[in-house]
Order: C-alpha cells, then structure tokens, then sequence
C-alpha cells in the first residue's frame, strides 16, 4: 500500500518501484508449469501476465475436488482513509503459507484507476509484499477495467438509440437506471443531460456517470461462474422501465450478444505472481461500499485447484465487505471459510479513540495510549460481527514503522486476553514471508480447528427484504432501528411486486464508519440507519440498499495522487506507488 511506503521512504526503506524493479521475477510460463498450465491454457500478456483460459478454469475446479480447499478471507477494522494494509496482508499471507511449505494461491482485486489516481495510489500490496508486475497492474493491465467500461456504455447506448429512433418500447424517459461508465473519478460527471443538440442529439434526458467499478456489469462479471452464465446474468440486467412499470432489460434491447462479446476475455482471470514468486490470481474490482467487494468467483473456483489454500481479501471494513462475502458471495457461490484474518492497526485504533474527521495522520501518529485503547470499541465490534459466522477469526495487527514495541503489545494482549481470539503482528511489508510466520501459523491453527457445520449466514434467504436489511443493521452495524424514506417503502414493495423478495440485501454504505455518517467514529449503538432507496441488480443477483450519501462517481481530491506521478523519459514510473 502506498501509505506503508511513504511512511518509510525517509527512513532509507527502499519505495515499492525499487523493490518491484530489483525482484527476480519468474516467466509466467514457467512460474505455471508445475500445474501443467501452458500455451494452450493460457493468453500471454507480456512475459509475466496471463489470462487463463475458460477449458483450463474447468479442468481446474476438476482437480479442486482433489484438494482441501481451505479458504481465507482478509478483511479488516474500520479504516482511516489511508488504508491499513488489507492488501499487503493478503499478499504477505499467501506467501508465508508457502514459505512454511503449505501449498497456497491469493486471489485479489484489479485496483480502478480512480482510487490509483485519487487518494490511495497504486493497490496492488507493497513492499515485499506486493503482485508484480506492478506498474501494469495498477493501470492498464490487460484490460478488463476498460472493456467492462465499454461493454457498460454500449448498453447505455443501445437503450438511447431505442429510446430515440424506435417506438418498439414504451420507455419512461424519468425512469432509466443504467447511467453511464468511467473509470476515472470525475465528480463533474455525476449528474448530466444528454440529448441535446436538436433532432439528431437523441431524446434530451437527465443522466450521469459512476466509476466502472461501480458498474453492475462489474458485479456480474465477478459473481458468474463462466462464460454462459454471464450470458444469461447479462439478459436480465434492469436497466429502466416501460410507462407502465414494467421492467426493460439488456436482453429487450437486443444488448445480450454483443456485450457478452465485449467481455468475452475480460471472464478469463488474469494470473500474475508474488514479489517471492506465488501465483496469484488478480480478477475483477467490485466495491465493497457499492457492490460485494471481492474478486472474481471464477478466479476463486480456478485456485481451489491449484493449491490447499486460498487466500483472498473483501473490500474495506468487515462490516461491508467481509458482511457481503458472508452473506452473498459464500451463498451464491456455494463456499465456506475457513477463517478469517482482521485486519488492525496501531493508527486506525488511535484514529477511532481520537474520533478524527478528517483524518490527520501526523495527529494520529503522535496520540497516546489512552487513545490507542479508546479505539479497541472499534477492533471489538468487529471481531464480534465475523464471529456471529461461526468463523474462526485471528486478528493481524500490520506493524507501521512509527508504531512502538509497548503498542503492539497492547493490541495484542487486548486480542488474547480480552477477546480470547488469536492475534499477531505482521510485518510482511517489510520482510515479506518471514513477518508472517507467527501469523500464518495461527491462521492455520484456526483453519484446522474450523467445522464447516458452524458456518451460517447472518438471515435466511426468505426472509422478507425489510427483515435483511434490519438484522445487518443492528447486528452489523450496531444500529438500534431503520428508518426508510417514502421512495424506499416505495420500492420495497416494487421489490416483492418483480420477484425480488428472496435474495441477497447488498447495503450500500460509507466505509468510513460503522454507522450510515463518516464522521462517527468507535462503534456507536442506538442510531437510526436511514435507507433512502434501492433496487435490483438482477442480473448480479442481489437487491441494492443505498443508505447515507454513498457515492457511485466519487470526486478527486483537491490535491490527488495523481498530482505527485511522473514518468522518466527512460519510462521510470515514480509516484504510482
């Protein structure tokens, strides 16, 4: 993470570039052939990228029911808006498991050029725990991002031109829900006309843009399990309604075919490798604020087969992403885990005793013990919520190079004596797989004494919609009641009206806290969600709850990440990391 490496830049610790460009990387073809992966398995995207292709995903899940398929979900404590290391500990963990000789793969998300060019920078681990190659990555990659984009826009395009130029629909022009794609954070885009322009500008209509990562199609790519499934989840995208009030789907408009063509490569997972040579599977960007959060289940299913374990991470805090995992990945994508490793750390427990809005970081860094232990209510909320899965869970406190001996200690103690969960200090930014052997080592202790049978989801599948919603609320969040605004009731019972009554309730809040406002820090109890509206992302297979001001096209800050990268005129990247 990029914000490990400028906390050591001063200190003479080499920048995440130096270390990615003095790696001694393996060609992918021969960092695969022990799984006998070769030319005809895989598209080769330069000499360490591949793309794996759909025959070799199913001769895979094949070989997974060979093995034991121990899965290991990386998620974390409620982050400042730095981030504290999900990533990296992800990363670290794989590759310590096989430096203990066990037989590892990580899975994790393709990073959005808007965080990369926003506030975090590059997202792709750090440190000698870092995906290579790196700077590929976190750009273009091999161009998922942007055919997912295109894909998303060819849609939009589509309903315009029948909106425009055919009167087969009756389309309620107040009613469209598929906006445009970017993949660029650009707050000027969030809300737009388009039509303008005369007769031949199409039908003038209010519209805007959200990030690709916020895309259904990204959901969708993310939850089908191959190529014909996609298909078919594709068909059944809603993305507005007739005057009557009748759904109009990607399959009404004749969109099916061509946009599963777009994507048609971008199913495939992409494999790259550790900076200590692990495979690694880097698949798709859902977010976790907006959508499940996690990467690709096809990258998921492909890695059973290659080795005993599997490593992945859900975006941001566990109220959200690890939440979703639980209740909407492991459901639609039949899985159970086998453990979970919390992310924590010194700064983010000050952050939540401070209780900081914005975050300083030099603040942060400089506050007491007082405030270190003032922040556990935090760190508490969340191991009691994992815990609520029947999911072993082992807190992994990501050491920073300010945080001091007697602090690591704390949390520690904290974790094992007041928590009785198992805890460790990681420091695999730094020294790679030998900073996470304490850690990996009770990962798997707790693997081993998992029983899939404790494993439940947090509500029954019918459940009513209202009744999801509210157990997340108060049993994730710490809310004590949820208020709906009028279109909310207005939509619940559009819900029920389309068949919708029986899935997966994905809430869409901020991840800046654990209530529904991004200022409130701790775990506050006794306050009201609000849900202000939701709909269907049918095709993903869940229905969408927003709460707060969550937003699907965020805006740069005024001083971005972006403002600090250059490139040499030897083609040397510098600020990406």
């Amino acid at each position: 993470m990029t914000d490990e490496a400028s906390d050591t830049e001063d200190s003479g610790f080499p920048t995440d570039y130096e270390i990615a460009q003095n790696a001694d990387m393996t060609p992918i073809w021969n960092l695969l052939e022990p799984w006998d992966l070769g030319s005809d398995d895989l598209s080769y995207y330069g000499e360490y990228t591949a793309k794996l292709s759909h025959d070799a995903v199913d001769n895979l899940r094949e070989e997974a029911q060979t093995r034991e398929n121990n899965l290991v979900l990386v998620t974390g404590m409620t982050p400042t808006p730095m981030g504290e290391g999900k990533t990296v500990t992800t990363v670290g963990l794989g590759q310590t498991l096989n430096h203990l000789d066990q037989e590892a793969m990580i899975a994790i998300r393709e990073p959005s050029l808007g965080p990369v060019f926003g506030v975090k920078g590059g997202a792709a681990g750090g440190g000698y725990s870092q995906v290579l190659p790196m700077e590929e990555i976190n750009l273009h990659f091999t161009g998922d991002l942007h055919a997912l984009t295109s894909a998303h826009n060819l849609i939009a395009a589509m309903l315009d031109a029948k909106l425009s130029q055919s009167d087969e629909l009756d389309v309620d022009v107040n009613d469209i829900s598929w906006p445009r794609a970017l993949d660029m954070n650009d707050r000027a885009l969030r809300e737009t006309v388009v039509g303008l322009g005369g007769e031949g500008g199409g039908t003038p209509r209010e519209d805007g843009f959200l990030l690709t990562a916020a895309s259904e199609l990204m959901a969708v790519l993310c939850l089908s399990s191959g190529l014909e499934d996609l298909k078919a989840r594709i068909s059944r995208i809603i993305i507005g309604y007739e005057n009557d009030g009748e759904p109009i789907t990607v399959d009404d408009i004749d969109a099916t075919g061509p946009v599963t063509m777009l994507l048609r490569d971008a199913i495939e997972p992409n494999i790259v490798q550790t900076i200590e040579g692990t495979p690694a599977f880097v698949h798709g960007g859902p977010f976790a604020n907006i959508a499940h959060g996690t990467n690709s289940l096809i990258a998921d299913k492909a890695a059973f087969g290659m080795g005993d374990y599997l490593v992945t991470e859900a975006g941001f805090g566990s109220d959200l992403g690890a939440e979703k995992f639980m209740n909407i990945v492991c459901r639609l994508g039949d899985m159970t885990p086998d453990a979970v490793t919390l992310v924590a750390s010194v700064r983010a427990l000050k952050y939540h005793g401070l209780d900081m809005w914005p975050a300083d970081i030099d603040t942060i860094n400089q506050a007491d013990a007082d405030a270190l232990k003032a922040g556990f209510a935090n760190l508490d909320k969340h191991v009691t919520n994992l815990q609520k899965f029947g999911v072993p869970v082992v807190v992994a406190v990501n050491r920073f190079p300010d945080d001091t001996d007697a602090e690591i200690e704390t949390v520690l103690n904290h974790c094992r004596d007041d928590l009785h969960v198992e805890a460790a200090a990681s420091t695999v930014f730094a020294e790679g797989s030998e900073g996470g052997v304490e850690l990996a080592e009770r990962v798997m202790d707790a693997v081993e004494s998992s029983n899939p049978d404790d494993f439940e989801y947090l509500y029954p599948a019918d459940a009513t919609i209202k009744e999801k919603i509210e157990t997340v609320a108060t049993e994730i969040y710490g809310a004590g009641s949820v208020n709906y605004s009028t279109e909310a009731e207005n939509d619940i019972e559009h819900m029920r009206e389309l068949g919708f009554d029986t899935v997966p309730v994905c809430l869409s809040k901020t991840f800046h806290s654990l209530t529904d406002d991004a200022s409130e820090k701790g775990a506050p109890t006794g306050w009201t969600l609000t849900v202000r509206k939701l709909y269907p992302s049918a095709g993903a297979g869940f229905i969408v709850a927003l709460t707060g001001d969550v937003l699907t096209m965020p805006g740069l800050p005024a001083d971005p990440a972006a403002a600090d990268m250059d490139i040499s005129a030897d083609g040397d990247i510098t600020g990406l990391f």
